[in-house]
């Protein structure tokens, strides 16, 4: 099995896009396009036919989720236990601190095309790299925005060989890891929960395992709530 120098890599992705450039990089549920200036997020956009009604998310972790994202104890229970207990990824939307420090170098373009109607989409617990990425990030005060790196409504892609070329050379750098941990047939990617309504607005990856342990452990009927309407997703 290959080893890769996670640290480096994941040095190598933010120095280009705190520069003002794109990264690819491989998660868990797929790989992700990713950058935070305008040019960038352009560039992401036009690369993968995207509309702009469809805004990005934020690649995340714990500590990011718990300092930005606004919701309850409830909810961050809930999150907890899917990405800390039970170790499987997910993405939550929720309103956010917009004044944030780490926002306070991001163009209001970038703000308003990866955020809607006043909350965030952020993806957590991806990887090994994406835990990397996100601590470095923040460290960094860089934050990173995207989306999967794939043509819009085609699918996720599982590996960096898959990814359609227009969307591979809008990067400047691009990660390789091999094959996804959540590949599948489907092209899914992360699961998205509303944490306002835990209405789902996508079903992922470990979808199904993570309404089993909801409704388990915290009397939440995913399913029975149902489907929110379409948003976009980091992932």
């Amino acid at each position: 099995m290959q080893e890769h120098d996670m640290k480096s890599d994941a040095q190598r992705v933010i120095d280009a896009v705190e520069a003002g450039g794109v990264g690819i990089v491989p998660l868990d549920v797929a790989y992700a396009i990713t950058g935070n200036s305008e040019e960038a997020m352009r560039r992401i956009f036009t690369a993968k036919q995207r509309s702009f009604e469809k805004p990005s998310g934020m690649l995340s972790n714990w500590q990011l989720f718990n300092d930005i994202q606004i919701c309850g104890e409830r909810e961050s229970a809930v999150v907890n236990c899917i990405i800390n207990d039970h170790d499987l990824p997910m993405s939550t939307v929720a309103p956010f601190r917009a004044d944030h420090p780490l926002f306070a170098d991001v163009a209001p373009f970038v703000i308003e095309n990866s955020s809607k109607a006043g909350t965030l989409d952020m993806l957590l617990n991806a990887g090994e790299l994406h835990e990397e990425l996100t601590s470095q990030a923040y460290a960094r005060g860089v934050p990173l925005f995207g989306s999967s790196a794939n043509t819009s409504l085609q699918g996720s892609k599982y590996r960096l060989e898959d990814i359609e070329a227009p969307v591979l050379e809008a990067a400047d750098i691009a990660i390789d890891y091999g094959t996804s941990k959540y590949a599948n047939d489907e092209g899914r990617s992360s699961s998205i929960i509303d944490l306002r309504d835990f209405k789902t607005i996508r079903i992922g990856v470990c979808y199904e395992r993570i309404a089993e342990i909801l409704l388990q452990e915290f009397d939440i009927d995913l399913v029975g709530i149902g489907m929110a309407g379409e948003r976009a997703a980091m992932g």
